[in-house]
């Protein structure tokens, strides 16, 4: 589930990109969003949008729920927020926080952890965040 997750993050990062050219990348979103140059709530490449405190929640048309915040401009989820994925496949899952942090575990070279308890996929960060 942890990679059908980063996997969906991925194609609407893609997606988003590709309608909004104004961003770079996901965490633009919250720049354009203060600054009044896109709502907080909106539809954009096939996706519902809300841009929230530190992040923003995406909805694919098939219903699934992708929602991250921005940590140092890295993408990051948590546990709570992988278990809201699972929950909105077209078949939920909501496997335990056990199971969850073991699969998080073994993809040590695919997430780090940037904060206590969230997990960003580790080529993403770094990246110039455009100013507001």
């Amino acid at each position: 589930m942890v990679l059908g997750f980063v996997s969906a993050l991925d194609t609407a990062s893609a997606t988003l990109r590709e309608a909004l050219p104004q961003m770079e990348r996901l965490a633009d979103m919250l720049v354009l969003a203060r600054s009044g140059r896109i709502s907080r709530r909106g539809q954009a490449g096939g996706y519902e949008y809300a841009v929230h405190g530190a992040g923003c929640r995406l909805i694919a048309s098939d219903g699934v729920e992708i929602d991250v915040d921005f940590v140092d401009g890295a993408e990051a989820f948590d546990l709570w927020r992988l278990r809201r994925y699972g929950q909105s496949l077209s078949t939920p899952t909501n496997p335990p926080p056990e199971e969850l942090l073991a699969a998080i575990s073994n993809l040590n070279d695919l997430l780090t952890e940037v904060r206590p308890g969230w997990f960003a996929v580790s080529d993403r960060s770094g990246t110039t965040v455009i100013q507001g």
